[in-house]
């Protein structure tokens, strides 16, 4: 894959061995797991699926592998809805918090299985009552509050799948994922509070209406900010007013085990986003399972918080199905970790605002066990130790990162000052596609390294190859898989051939979705983020992931994004973007520095032509970094698509600063 070679991995070979207070973690600290599954695959998957859920009807075959297309447990029936919540109350322990929810204004709720169940019964009623009907889809356009969760089940108990959409997402994006999927309804609210203010929601949901969307044919509106809203007679609904008419009775319908569970759209190479679609029996096994052994989990005693979005396939997997199906109590968080409470808001500057919300939370509920991503952990380092030590975090057991590839620095970052220095932690690696997780360390069973995701769990087979699909044994490669799993994406809505050209064609009789992985001497895998992200600098191909991991190894430096740039001598030349660290001033030496610096870690050939010192990235609302607009700014181009930006202002002043000739 790529020529440059990646010092900066290789000299952060610190090992982190398995902690002796996590001697008897779930996995027995040992490698018994990965032993049954590597001497047979089906059987052990087959154990995992009777162990961890309930079933209405045995299956009796483990999997039908016609590849591309898997079926897992075949002629099995179950219930989502009744494995999150029925069986939990039926063994008595219906007052045990299913959620600490947290709204960003500081108000909360603390709802019990007890509660969840019955307000999931009500909902399923209020849908079956409107007509919904099993295999139908319906749409969820909402914030990060209960009623969120609440819908999701309710779609489960009665069959009818649902296709949740971000909440920072345009009228268009509604419009396009109602009409591909049919959705016969939408879900949402009047708004969300975000940064302090109230996000309007419902406003699109009636611009997407107007533009498209023909299938829906009603919608129902949370009232969460009392903002005002139009309601069109006939088609929307108040939610509180049809779930006070609803009945608590609802019995959960045996469902197959292939029956359609989930619809989510991730974008694609072409306009049109990609539907999808994951099942019932198969995803809830490999959620269920990879939450209970990943997060070490103690369902009596912990406190589990994933700090992602539902909007997201994290949320779905690891806020809502795999920790209710565990029995676990969670913690959810509607804002964003810089904005305080109301009460404890000082002016209207929100730059003196403190920035501890995170820890707070971690504090007043006694967190267990910390999911979050990694660009959202160098964003904690941007600003620094002196809010973490404000607060108590010594419950922490366990400390995950979810998403891009995070560097060494951020990785020791979070383990020193977040875990203390002692608190493990689970780089994971997966995907929309692969619904559950992948490749991760195991706390207690896995000697890790800073930074490198380390190896798959058991019952899944990764393996890198060349441009030839020759298996690479050292060095760098195309990660596939090679093996069915059962959370792996049945398909793509509605497009077969999409499905077989998107994931099956470049490398045949393997899933590959696009990254790059590289395996140490050692075996261990680390990666390197998407393969479309390689710059072709002087005819070497360079990851933009080994550039950025180059440019944060930097002392100055808390976060990094670069891009290739088209460049008349090279073909493409490297432009780097930095955001420094508190104490750091901006300065045409500190910039050229650091340049050098990737020189000296990577090789001259990965030099950046451009350091750009800024005071922030552009990122959706979900912290993803939006590397398109920064590669417009490096080549002088008019922005494209900014909808989905949480700050618009940021790209409008690295443009100026570009402009202004401000880079090293």
């Amino acid at each position: 894959m790529s020529d440059a070679t990646i010092e900066v991995y290789e000299t952060e070979g610190r090992r982190f061995p398995p902690l002796p207070e996590f001697a008897e973690a779930s996995l027995a600290n040992d490698r018994s797991l990965y032993d049954e599954a590597d001497a047979d695959l089906e059987t052990f998957w087959a154990r995992q699926a009777r162990e961890l859920l309930t079933w209405d009807q045995d299956f009796g075959q483990v999997l039908d592998w016609q590849l591309p297309f898997a079926k897992w447990f075949i002629g099995g029936k179950l219930n989502v809805s009744y494995n999150c919540l029925d069986r939990h109350v039926e063994a008595g322990r219906g007052d045990k918090v299913a959620y600490h929810w947290e709204g960003e204004p500081g108000d909360t709720r603390t709802i019990t299985y007890a509660d969840l169940l019955d307000e999931v019964s009500r909902f399923a009623n209020v849908l079956k009552g409107m007509g919904l009907e099993q295999g139908d889809r319906i749409a969820i356009y909402m914030p990060m509050i209960p009623e969120l969760a609440i819908a999701m089940l309710a779609c489960t108990r009665i069959g009818v799948a649902h296709s949740v959409i971000f909440g920072g997402f345009s009228p268009d994006a509604i419009v396009d994922r109602c009409d591909d999927a049919s959705a016969r309804m939408i879900i949402t609210a009047d708004a969300g509070f975000r940064r302090g203010a109230p996000s309007a929601l419902k406003v699109n949901v009636d611009a997407a209406l107007d533009a498209g969307a023909a299938t829906v044919e009603n919608v129902i509106v949370v009232n969460r900010c009392d903002t005002p809203v139009e309601m069109t007679d006939g088609r929307d609904h108040w939610w509180h007013e049809v779930v006070a008419a609803a009945s608590p009775d609802c019995p959960p319908a045996p469902l197959d085990s292939e029956h359609l569970l989930y619809l989510l759209y991730t974008s694609g190479t072409t306009a049109k986003p990609k539907g999808i679609m994951h099942t019932t029996g198969g995803y809830l096994t490999q959620v269920a399972f990879t939450h209970k052994y990943v997060f070490d989990l103690k369902p009596e005693t912990d406190v589990y918080w994933c700090a992602a979005d539902i909007g997201w396939v994290t949320g779905h997997s690891y806020i809502v199905y795999g920790p209710l199906v565990n029995g676990c109590t969670s913690v959810m968080y509607e804002g964003t970790p810089d904005t305080p409470r109301e009460s404890d808001r000082v002016g209207d500057d929100r730059s003196q605002w403190s920035k501890d919300r995170l820890w707070d939370i971690i504090e007043r509920y006694g967190v267990t066990q910390l999911y979050t991503a990694p660009t959202a952990i160098r964003t904690f380092m941007k600003w620094g130790t002196a809010e973490v030590q404000r607060h108590d975090l010594s419950t922490l057991r366990v400390l995950g990162t979810v998403g891009e590839p995070i560097n060494p620095e951020a990785w020791m970052w979070y383990h020193e000052h977040i875990g203390a220095g002692q608190t493990p932690i689970v780089d994971t690696w997966w995907q929309t596609e692969t619904g559950g997780h992948m490749i991760t360390p195991m706390p207690g069973v896995t000697t890790t390294k800073p930074g490198s995701a380390c190896h798959t769990i058991p019952g899944v087979t990764a393996e890198l190859v060349d441009d030839d699909g020759k298996v690479v044994t050292n060095g760098g490669g195309y990660l596939t898989i090679s093996q069915p799993w059962p959370s792996m994406l049945r398909g793509i809505w509605g497009d077969p051939q999409r499905f077989q050209e998107t994931y099956w064609s470049r490398f045949p009789g393997r899933y590959f979705a696009g990254d790059g992985a590289r395996l140490d001497d050692d075996g261990y895998l680390w990666l390197l983020g998407r393969v479309d992200d390689v710059m072709n600098v002087s005819g070497h191909r360079i990851s933009t992931a080994e550039i950025e991991s180059g440019l944060v190894d930097h002392p100055a430096v808390a976060e990094a994004a670069v891009v290739g740039a088209s460049d008349d001598t090279t073909g493409q030349a490297i432009v780097g973007y930095v955001i420094l660290r508190g104490g750091n001033d901006a300065s045409a030496e500190l910039g050229e520095e650091i340049r050098q610096h990737v020189a000296t870690k990577l090789g001259p050939i990965a030099r950046p032509r451009s350091v750009f010192i800024v005071p922030d990235l552009p990122k959706t609302r979900s912290g993803k970094i939006m590397r398109r607009l920064l590669r417009d700014v490096a080549e002088g181009r008019g922005l494209g698509d900014t909808t989905t930006l949480a700050d618009e202002s940021v790209v409008e002043a690295i443009r100026a600063g570009a402009a202004a000739g401000d880079e090293n």
